[in-house]
């Protein structure tokens, strides 16, 4: 059997390698899109509000919070309140909750807090960039309550009286 020369092992040696880089290229390829494909799934399945592991749910549940909706609809109406007109307007919120809310829509970038040290000191309360985008579909969520307030409660009072049946 003839024995190989210095120049066809080399040859082999880097076909082979050549052969091996394909194919951990190829495995490489195969692996980023798969990981790809499983991202941009998961990215899918995270814009998925019904999913529950869905972080835009954080979102439905600030807004879904009970005061959430007053608070940013009168500092629409009222532009830069302080706590006190704030909870004026909102009606019925104790100032404990009211406080509660206020963070929470400052800790989600939805409002902005003012403190000046004045004496007494004053707080007032705005809405961010971000808190007035959220108006538009407030709005539209408002006029359907106003609108279909009258069906809702008929509802209401037909579901109650087939209770008492």
């Amino acid at each position: 059997m003839p024995q190989p020369n210095a120049h066809s092992t080399a040859a082999a040696a880097a076909t082979g390698s050549a052969a091996a880089a394909t194919a951990t290229a190829t495995a490489t390829a195969t692996a980023s899109a798969a990981a790809a494909s499983a991202s941009a799934s998961a990215f899918e399945e995270a814009r998925d509000v019904l999913a529950p592991e869905c972080p835009s749910r954080v979102v439905f549940e600030r807004i879904g919070e009970r005061w959430t909706m007053f608070v940013l609809l009168a500092l629409e109406r009222g532009g830069t309140l302080r706590f006190g007109e704030l909870r004026e307007r909102v009606g019925r919120v104790t100032p404990k909750v009211l406080t509660e809310t206020l963070r929470a829509l400052e800790a989600d970038g939805l409002i902005v807090r003012r403190a000046f040290r004045d004496s007494p000191p004053r707080v007032e309360y705005s809405l961010t960039e971000l808190g007035i985008s959220l108006l538009d579909p407030i709005r539209a969520m408002r006029e359907w309550a106003e609108a279909h307030v009258p069906e809702v409660l008929a509802a209401r009072d037909r579901a109650a009286d087939t209770e008492h049946e």
